[in-house]
């Protein structure tokens, strides 16, 4: 299993595409702009795409769905409490085989109510707009809840080992990539003694 990231649009936003090399398969995380990109990469590395898996329903991280839909046969996942039209729900702690690897589904409401993080096979995390190098997701948008972020940070990903590499959903930060044990040292929001802390830097 290999992960391919690809920084796409005027939003810094990131696309990635999950490669099961020895069956010759894909998913698509979170498919947005540039699209014929991504097509282009399927096309020559032969593969076929079975899933597109969205970390969040806000527009810029799901409106492809129906392009590479359309075009490619997948079935779009997104946690159960998306309102938009999807093909498989999934909830906290789910896991989907992908070929020989795992995919863990961790929910992580706070920037948007159906947010989810993505481990594979506990070696990468894909944050999408939870957590950023050097930041988090905005919580003044639509489904944001800085309650909810507090305890998706502090309840779940405090937890988690250090040593996963962490993808983010947009290139915010000063590189494309991290570890959560970086992001523990040097990431502001993972500083805070307690939630009345948290709540009132978020809010001011």
């Amino acid at each position: 299993m290999k992960i391919e990231q690809f920084l796409v649009g005027d939003m810094a936003n990131f696309t990635y595409v999950i490669v099961d090399e020895k069956n010759k398969d894909s998913i698509i995380v979170d498919p947005s702009w540039n699209l014929e990109i991504i097509f282009e990469y399927l096309k020559n590395n032969s593969l076929s795409n079975r899933y597109i898996l969205n970390t969040h329903s806000h527009f810029d991280h799901i409106f492809g769905n129906e392009k590479v839909k359309s075009t490619t046969g997948a079935k779009v996942i997104q946690h159960k409490s998306s309102p938009l039209e999807k093909d498989i729900e999934v909830d906290d702690g789910e896991i989907i085989e992908f070929g020989d690897s795992k995919i863990k589904i961790i929910h992580t409401p706070g920037h948007s109510k159906d947010s989810i993080c993505l481990i594979i096979d506990d070696k990468v995390m894909l944050t999408g707009d939870t957590v950023f190098v050097g930041s988090c997701g905005r919580l003044d948008l639509p489904g944001g809840n800085p309650h909810e972020m507090f305890d998706s940070i502090y309840g779940k990903l405090v937890n988690l080992d250090g040593n996963l590499t962490i993808l983010p959903g947009h290139h915010y930060g000063s590189s494309k990539t991290s570890t959560l044990q970086k992001e523990f040292e040097s990431n502001f929001v993972f500083k805070f003694k307690n939630e009345g802390e948290f709540l009132k830097f978020m809010r001011s």
